[in-house]
């Protein structure tokens, strides 16, 4: 990947930021998108640039505002010629029944999980077309494939990422792009983490039986996936080996969606 530009959205903890080093240490540079302390991102930032030799940006472009994505689009291009790798990762979640799901959550969680997919991929695509190579990872996740209950904003929205992602794919499938989704499984993000103590009180169940019995439950191996893992995939997708795959929806998911 060395001289070759990847923009990871949400990377500053959990997935996207396993991705993002991952692409760091193959020789790319990175910019970061998220939300934190900025002198922890700042310090994460140049300990990046400093272990793998690469220039690593940090952009605090808010996914829920598509000037914001424009803007952010428009510096990464301006300063390194083009995004060549994008990886839409950015998430919330929030759980609850449906007929006691808040409308502003429902509008945030399709907003960053969906909506500001379609911005950034809109904005980088035009450079990538130019050069006539390009590679657009969505991290979408098992629930583009199954539905889990109470998480109606979020399994709506990943949905949506499977259908985007097939979408461009199509349209970009003869211009040396192309355009996958990786449907991780439970990952112990803390995006994860977060959702443990309300699945227990949605369900009136403890938090350890959470784990047990929700979480991985549905993943015949009984492990968490790891960000290793799906940063692996979300790599090899990024190279020239996986020239041929395009439109697909993997799941890294040890076996829940086999059911």
């Amino acid at each position: 990947m060395k001289g070759k530009t990847a923009l990871v959205t949400g990377s500053t903890s959990g997935i996207g930021l396993g991705i993002a080093e991952r692409y760091a240490s193959l020789g790319a540079n990175v910019v970061l998108n998220g939300l934190g302390r900025f002198d922890e991102i700042e310090a994460m930032r140049e300990r990046l640039e400093k272990k793998h030799g690469v220039n690593v940006r940090y952009d605090a472009a808010d996914m829920t505002d598509a000037a914001a994505i424009e803007e952010m689009i428009s510096r990464t291009v301006s300063e390194f010629g083009a995004i060549d790798i994008l990886v839409n990762n950015a998430g919330i979640q929030h759980v609850a029944p449906i007929d006691e799901f808040p409308a502003d959550k429902w509008l945030a969680i399709i907003s960053i999980n969906l909506v500001a997919s379609f911005h950034t991929i809109r904005y980088a695509l035009p450079a990538m077309k130019e050069r006539k190579w390009g590679r657009i990872v969505n991290i979408a996740s098992a629930h583009a494939l199954v539905a889990s209950p109470f998480k109606s904003a979020y399994v709506a929205a990943k949905h949506g990422v499977a259908g985007l992602t097939k979408t461009v794919a199509l349209e970009v499938a003869e211009l040396g792009i192309t355009v996958n989704a990786i449907c991780p499984g439970y990952v112990r993000t803390p995006l994860v983490e977060k959702q443990i103590p309300d699945t227990a009180r949605a369900r009136g169940i403890t938090e350890e039986q959470v784990i047990r019995d929700v979480l991985l439950s549905a993943q015949p191996t009984k492990q968490f996936v790891t960000i290793e893992q799906v940063a692996s995939l979300a790599a090899y997708l990024a190279g020239d080996d996986a020239a041929s795959i395009n439109g697909a929806i993997l799941p890294v998911d040890g076996g829940w969606t086999a059911h």
